[in-house]
Formats: structure tokens, sequence, C-alpha cells
């Protein structure tokens, strides 16, 4: 059921690294997991909104979910991550643990 490959995620930090390098100073991780941590934020948010009972526009999160996208790939980039690599590693151990322990559909039982 797993993907067959994530070469396509490879590419894609790839390019955005040839791009944050030619387009923007060098910055350090932190600067990055902070700016994760805003978009990331920002994204909640608008859960936070639909949930309260506000209209929120699909663009709104299209926009900051591109925004936490690129957060993340500027920030595997500042510290050498194979982003790739490391989804493919940690999507195996999901599934081996996801075969040996299904989840159940139903609601948690109270205790």
């Amino acid at each position: 059921m797993l993907p067959a490959g994530y070469g396509g995620l490879r590419t894609l930090q790839a390019e955005f690294r040839r791009y944050q390098d030619a387009a923007f100073p060098e910055r350090p991780p932190r600067f990055f997991a902070l700016e994760l941590a805003g978009e990331t934020g920002e994204l909640a948010n608008l859960e936070k909104k639909v949930w309260k009972g506000r209209t929120v526009e699909r663009a709104d999160f299209e926009d900051e979910a591109a925004d936490v996208c690129i957060a993340l790939l500027n920030y595997a980039n500042s510290r050498g991550i194979d982003l790739a690599g490391a989804v493919d590693e940690k999507m195996s151990r999901i599934d081996t643990r996801r075969l040996a322990e299904p989840e159940s559909a139903g609601e948690p039982e109270d205790i």
C-alpha cells in the first residue's frame, strides 16, 4: 500500500534548495523551525474557525497549507535532512506498526 518511492519529493526539495540559495540570505535552522511553527499555527487557526462555525474559503486553506509545505522544505534543507528518505523510513515504521496493531474504526471507550 505504501508509495513505490519518494523521488518526486527529493526533486522538489532540491529545487527549493536551489531557489533558497539563490534568492535569500542563509538563515539558521531555528529561523525555519519558527517559520514552520508560525505557518502551522495559521493553518490550525483556520480549522479552529471552522470548528466554531465560521466560513473559511478553500483558498485560505490552500494558501496556508502551501506555506507549511514551503517552511518544512526550507527547514529540512537548512538541517541537511533528506526529507524523502526520512519520510520513506517513517512510513515503513508506521505501516509495520499499523499492521501489528490495527486501529479500530469506533469511538474510544470511556475509562
